[in-house]
C-alpha cells in the first residue's frame, strides 16, 4: 500500500515552523524528521499536521506509526490524507477491515481521491473481495488514468479472477506508464506466465531483476517459468537466489522443494520443506509437497495423513483436498470428502483452484462408477484449464510435424557418422501421454541392471531450440544438425546419465513426448533402444482428458484438439517406422502388456539386451521414486480396468470415436 497520498495540509501553527520538517520529509531524512516532530509536538500537541509528519517518518523507518496517525485523524477529522495514512498503517498491521473503513472515510471527504480507491482495492484484494477490489482499482484509474500502480493492481486482481487477457492488458499499461518499475514488470511476467507464454514471462521477470536484482519475488517467479519449460536446474538456482535474498520466503522454499522433487532429489526436497515448516509450521502448501513426496515413493497412507494435515490447517486448500483423492481409490464412504470439495467449488473459487478440485471430483465419481457426474466434472475442469492457458494451435503442430519429417528422413538418420558412436546404455520409452510409459518403466526398473531416470527433458529442450517459433510458415526450411553438434549432444546426454546412475548398465528415459525427437536421438545415439508404447487411441485420449497437465500441453483440454493431435502423433510414428534403422524400435501394446505381462516383459528385456529377472513381474513392490500422474496406478500391479475404459463414456466422446 502507498505510504502516503494526497496533499499534506497544515492545520494550524506557523508556516515557518513547518518548513524545516517538510524539507526533511522531501530529503527522506526520516530519523531527523521524527526527532524534530516530537520536539514540536511537546509545545503544540494538537497540531494534526505534525502528527501526520511524525507518522510518515515512523512508517518510513519501519516503526509503529498507528498512534501518531490516529492522533492526526483526531485533530484533522476532515482531512482525507490523514485518513488515508491511517488506513495504510492499519493495513500494515493486519487490521484490514479498519483500514478499509479509513479509506472509505477518506473517499467520503474527497470522492476523487484516486490513491484512496487504489489502497481500498488492495485491502479488498487481501480480504478476498476480488470483484470489489477490481471495481476500486477501476475507479482509481478513471480518476487518474496515469496511476501505474492502479493498472498493475487491477491486472493482478484480474489474474486471480481468471480474466487473463484483461489482466495482461492492465499489466502492459502499468509497464508503459512506469517502465522503470520492477514491480510492474514482475506483474506483467505473472500475466504472461498464466497465459502459458513462458518466453515472454521469462523476459519480463529478467527485466524486473535488471531493475532490482534484490527482488526476491521476481527471482522465484522467474524460476517458476523456467520450471514450466523443463529447465529445472535453472529453476533451482533461481529459488535459491530468492531465499538468499529473503531467508524467510516460505513460497520460495516450497517451490524449490517442488523443483527438487521433479528432479527426484527426494532428500533435498524434504529438507527444503522442513525449512519452510520451521518458518511457517502451518503452511498447507508445504504440507502438500511433503504429501506428494510420500506418494512418489509409494507411501500412500503417509501421504494421505499429510494431505489431511494440510486440510486441517487450511480447509480451503484445493490442492490438499484434490491430493486426498489421488492417493487411493475413492468409495461411496468418502461422502464427507465429496461434500467438502463440492462446497468449495460452489462457493466460487479462482479458476486454477476450481480446476484442480474438478479433476479430483471427476475421479471420485469415476471411482464410484457414476460416469455422467464424472464426465461433467472433467468437462468443467478442462473448460477452466483451456480458458486459463494458451490457445492450442493445430496448424503449428502440423507444421512442426511436417518439418520434423522433412528434416529427419531415413537417409539423414541412417547416414554413417564417424564422429558419433554410442554404447547401448540409453533406453527410451515413448508414446502419447497416458499410454503406459510409466508402467513399462516401472517393470524394467525393477531389474537390478536398470535405472529408471523418469522424464528427462534433455531431448525435448534440444528439439524445441531447433524448431521455428509461433510465427513460422508452412515452407520453413528443413533443419539439419551436423556431426560435431550431434557428438556434443551425445556427450552431454551420456554425462547426464552418468550423473544420474553410474552403476546401471541401462538407464531409462521415459519422457513420452520424446517421440518427436526420435530422429535426433537415433542419429546422436545410434545404439539407443526405443520402446514405443501403444494404447487404444480412445482410451489414451480419454485418460489425458481426465488428468491435469502443464499449460504447454495445449491440446489436452479439448476432445477435438486431442483427436487432431493424436492423428499427428500417428503420422509421425508412421514416418519413424520407415526412417529409423531396422530393429531400433520395439512397439509394445499396452493392452498386450496388461493381458500377458510375462511375455511382453521378456520381449522388452531381450530388446534392451538383458536377461530375464522375475523381479520385473513384482514391479509393484519396487522401491523407487515415481513423480508422474501414474504413481499410484503403477504400484497396484497388473489389472485390466483401464482397458476399454472409454466405453463408460461412449456417449460423450464424439470427436474421439473416429480414431483407430
Amino acid at each position: 500500500m502507498l505510504p502516503s497520498g494526497g496533499r499534506l495540509r497544515p492545520d494550524s501553527g506557523s508556516g515557518e515552523e513547518l518548513k524545516p520538517l517538510v524539507a526533511l520529509l522531501h530529503a527522506a531524512r526520516f530519523a531527523e524528521l521524527e526527532l524534530q516532530a516530537r520536539t514540536l509536538l511537546e509545545t503544540l500537541p494538537h497540531f494534526g499536521f505534525v502528527w501526520q509528519l511524525l507518522g510518515i517518518a515512523l512508517s518510513k523507518q519501519g516503526k509503529d506509526a498507528l498512534h501518531a496517525l490516529a492522533q492526526a485523524v483526531k485533530y484533522l477529522p476532515d482531512d482525507a490524507t490523514a485518513h488515508l495514512n491511517l488506513g495504510n498503517a492499519l493495513g500494515r498491521s493486519g487490521r484490514l477491515e479498519e483500514a478499509a473503513a479509513s479509506y472509505r472515510r477518506a473517499l467520503s471527504i474527497q470522492p476523487n481521491f484516486a490513491e484512496a480507491y487504489n489502497n481500498l482495492g488492495e485491502v479488498q484484494s487481501e480480504l478476498g473481495q476480488l470483484d470489489e477490489a477490481a471495481g476500486s482499482f477501476r475507479h482509481a484509474i478513471q480518476i487518474r488514468p496515469e496511476l501505474a500502480e492502479a493498472h498493475q493492481n487491477l491486472g493482478k486482481t484480474l489474474l486471480r479472477l481468471g480474466h487473463y487477457d484483461e489482466a495482461l492488458d492492465g499489466c502492459h499499461r502499468a509497464v508503459r506508464l512506469a517502465p522503470e518499475s520492477a514491480s510492474a514488470h514482475n506483474s506483467l511476467g505473472n500475466a504472461y506466465s498464466r497465459l502459458g507464454r513462458f518466453d515472454d514471462a521469462i523476459n519480463s521477470f529478467r527485466r524486473a531483476l535488471a531493475l532490482n536484482p534484490q527482488f526476491a519475488e521476481a527471482h522465484a517467479n522467474l524460476a517458476n517459468s523456467l520450471r514450466s519449460t523443463g529447465r529445472l536446474e535453472e529453476a533451482v538456482n533461481g529459488y535459491r537466489l530468492a531465499i538468499q535474498i529473503n531467508p524467510h520466503f516460505v513460497p520460495a522454499y516450497t517451490e524449490l522443494a517442488t523443483a527438487l522433487r521433479l528432479q527426484r532429489l527426494t532428500a533435498e526436497s524434504e529438507a527444503a520443506c522442513q525449512e519452510a515448516l520451521r518458518i511457517a509450521p502451518e503452511s498447507a502448501t508445504t504440507l502438500t509437497v511433503l504429501a506428494e513426496l510420500r506418494a512418489d515413493t509409494g507411501r500412500f497412507p503417509e501421504a494421505e495423513q499429510y494431505f489431511k494435515r494440510a486440510v486441517s490447517t487450511d480447509p480451503e486448500s484445493a490442492e490438499a483436498w484434490a491430493g486426498l483423492a489421488r492417493v487411493r481409490r475413492m468409495t461411496a464412504a468418502d461422502h464427507a470428502w465429496l461434500d467438502a470439495a463440492q462446497r468449495l467449488v460452489q462457493r466460487g473459487l479462482p479458476p486454477q483452484r476450481e480446476m484442480t478440485l474438478r479433476y479430483a471430483i471427476g475421479k471420485y465419481f469415476d471411482d464410484v462408477k457414476d460416469f455422467p457426474a464424472a464426465f461433467a466434472n472433467y468437462q468443467r475442469a478442462n473448460e477452466l484449464a483451456k480458458r486459463s492457458g494458451p490457445a492450442h494451435d493445430k496448424a503449428r503442430v502440423r507444421r512442426s510435424i511436417d518439418l520434423i519429417i522433412r528434416s529427419h528422413d531415413s537417409a539423414w538418420v541412417a547416414r554413417q557418422r564417424h564422429a558419433v558412436t554410442a554404447p547401448g546404455r540409453p533406453v527410451f520409452i515413448v508414446g502419447m501421454l497416458r499410454s503406459g510409459t510409466s508402467l513399462a518403466e516401472q517393470i524394467l526398473a525393477s531389474h537390478p541392471a536398470v535405472y529408471g531416470a523418469g522424464e528427462l527433458t534433455y531431448w525435448s529442450t534440444e528439439l524445441t531450440a531447433l524448431l521455428p517459433g509461433p510465427g513460422s510458415t508452412a515452407n520453413a526450411r528443413p533443419f539439419q544438425v551436423d556431426d560435431a553438434s550431434l557428438a556434443s549432444l551425445r556427450g552431454r546426454y551420456l554425462e547426464l546419465l552418468q550423473q544420474l546412475s553410474a552403476g546401471s548398465s541401462r538407464v531409462i528415459d521415459k519422457l513420452p513426448t520424446n517421440f518427436l525427437a526420435l530422429g535426433l536421438i537415433s542419429a546422436a545415439l545410434p545404439d539407443a533402444r526405443i520402446i514405443h508404447m501403444r494404447r487404444n487411441p480412445i482410451d489414451t485420449c480419454l485418460s489425458i482428458y481426465c488428468q491435469p497437465f502443464e499449460a504447454l500441453n495445449t491440446y489436452t483440454h479439448d476432445l477435438e484438439d486431442l483427436a487432431d493431435y493424436y492423428r499427428e502423433y500417428q503420422r509421425l510414428m508412421t514416418h519413424w517406422r520407415t526412417a529409423l534403422p531396422a530393429g531400433a524400435m520395439l512397439e509394445v501394446p499396452y493392452e498386450g502388456l496388461v493381458a500377458d505381462a510375462q511375455t511382453w516383459t521378456r520381449a522388452m528385456l531381450q530388446f534392451i539386451g538383458l536377461p530375464w529377472d522375475p523381479r520385473c513381474l513384482e514391479f509393484a513392490r519396487t522401491q523407487r521414486t515415481v513423480v508422474t500422474a501414474s504413481k499410484w496406478q503403477v504400484r497396484q500391479g497388473i489389472h485390466a480396468s483401464s482397458v476399454e475404459r472409454w466405453r463408460n463414456y461412449e456417449g460423450y466422446l464424439g470427436p474421439l470415436m473416429s480414431l483407430s
